[in-house]
């Protein structure tokens, strides 16, 4: 009987699985995954999206008897289908920046042992190529895009999980604990256990928990990092758990049943989803973009090196509480809430100057979710450098987002306890209350002249251009 190899990458499900469920119609399978640190120019993954992985990991060896292998993707792979005795390759498309140069030497690698090596869509909606303007460019502005993802109809139907046939091999696995994914001395990920369920089926009950507890309530509340709105399905997408089909159709579905409640929350969220789409979009056109700003201009901007600022910024000690609550955040559960993203990439960016890059990298270690696309997009959308971004002089009030944001100042005496005992009117700037609470920090920078020295810094490049 025919045997396929089925690698595995960042597709870690059997149901709308193209590529499984393409070897599993030739025959019988062998499901390989590889960790793949080795590959030039590749990006490490950092340290929580590696506690992640060891997760999903383990759950997929539930119900796949995975081949685990470390080193580059590509020598694992010659080595592997000459000692499997596979026909065919079949795995699905990445689109970092590395990814094209090592699908060409793998599919030349398949041609010179007389390997099929089959390519497979599903980890977007659609490829980068069939989106195009009507001059026949990528599109480097989000509205138009996305309006032209929606003309384009809906996307396919996500398909069922197949029942393959494993194939009995003598191929060399090393076990999850080998691939040495988890934190230890000390666990800094320990506090991450009761916020997720990594897999397929964790990944499944959070979209069906959004769909009954958030979607409602989407539009408006995805900004309030006091609720419960968001669908916290992005570490899922990232490591393909849930393809954005099934996500498309169960929202579409929900919206259905609901017969018009859920429409306004429907729409805004399958427009976050293709948000996901237009930033590997960039991506794919401009891979630079996680190195360069999209706006060369930029490149000239007087960032100010401080690493002091910068460290201070990363553990949650800038003085202002919606900022230090979402830097928390993020050490406490490996992600932060999306419009407490915004604030802090905007303060770091802003008010302290610092290289968008800086704050990249730091999110790339300590999201669950780091992913590759949207983390440069996003950052460089706060940046003002970015395709379609937000313009530079749009500089948050850090004061004024969290009293819109959080009023009751839930959020921040959730994560900042050093501030529990402060009024609601005074939670955002504690500083005004009439006894200061002591083991708090003062602000970094005085935000009215943070903003001044920042218009500056950007009228002296504009000034220049």
């Amino acid at each position: 009987m025919q045997k396929s190899l089925i690698w595995f990458r960042q597709d870690l499900r059997l149901s709308d699985h193209s590529a499984l469920n393409a070897a599993t119609s030739k025959g019988e399978v062998i499901p390989l995954f590889i960790l793949d640190d080795e590959t030039p120019g590749v990006w490490r993954w950092g340290g929580a999206s590696r506690w992640w992985l060891h997760h999903a990991l383990a759950a997929l060896q539930k119900s796949v008897p995975l081949v685990l292998r470390k080193g580059r993707a590509d020598d694992v792979l010659r080595d592997v289908l000459q000692k499997s005795g596979a026909t065919s390759l079949h795995f699905t498309r990445d689109y970092a920046p590395w990814s094209a140069a090592l699908e060409q030497r793998i599919k030349a690698i398949c041609d010179d042992l007389g390997v099929a090596c089959h390519r497979h869509g599903g980890f977007l909606l659609h490829e980068p190529e069939t989106i195009r303007n009507g001059q026949g460019e990528p599109y480097k502005v989000y509205t138009p895009f996305s309006r032209a993802c929606f003309m384009k109809g809906e996307p396919r139907p996500p398909k069922p999980a197949p029942k393959p046939d494993f194939a009995a091999h003598d191929l060399i696995s090393i076990t999850i604990e080998q691939l040495n994914l988890l934190p230890t001395n000390p666990n800094w990920a320990a506090g991450f256990e009761p916020h997720w369920q990594p897999g397929e089926q964790g990944a499944q009950s959070a979209l069906a928990k959004f769909l009954d507890e958030g979607l409602a309530d989407y539009a408006e509340g995805r900004d309030r990092p006091d609720k419960a709105f968001t669908s916290r399905l992005s570490p899922h997408l990232h490591w393909g758990e849930i393809s954005p089909h099934q996500v498309w159709y169960a929202t579409r579905a929900a919206m259905a049943r609901a017969e018009g409640k859920l429409d306004q929350g429907g729409e805004k969220f399958l427009k976050e989803v293709l948000w996901r789409e237009f930033s590997y979009h960039l991506l794919h056109h401009w891979p630079s973009l996680p190195q360069n700003c999209f706006r060369p201009e930029f490149e000239a901007f007087p960032w100010i090196k401080d690493t002091a600022a910068l460290q201070r910024w990363q553990k949650g000690q800038t003085g202002y509480p919606i900022v230090d609550a979402g830097m928390r955040e993020l050490w406490a559960t490996g992600t932060m809430h999306n419009r407490v993203r915004m604030i802090v990439a905007s303060f770091l960016i802003k008010h302290l100057q610092q290289d968008w890059r800086d704050g990249q990298r730091w999110f790339w270690d300590t999201l669950l979710d780091a992913d590759i696309a949207n983390n440069a997009a996003s950052w460089q959308w706060v940046a003002g450098c970015g395709a379609d971004a937000s313009p530079y002089y749009r500089i948050f009030n850090p004061m004024l987002q969290g009293a819109k944001f959080d009023p009751e100042g839930t959020y921040v005496k959730r994560w900042v306890p050093e501030l529990r005992s402060v009024p609601a009117e005074n939670i955002h700037a504690p500083w005004e209350t009439p006894v200061p609470p002591k083991a708090y920090p003062q602000p970094i920078v005085d935000h009215a002249k943070a903003r001044t020295r920042a218009m500056a810094a950007f009228s002296a490049i504009k000034n220049s251009n």
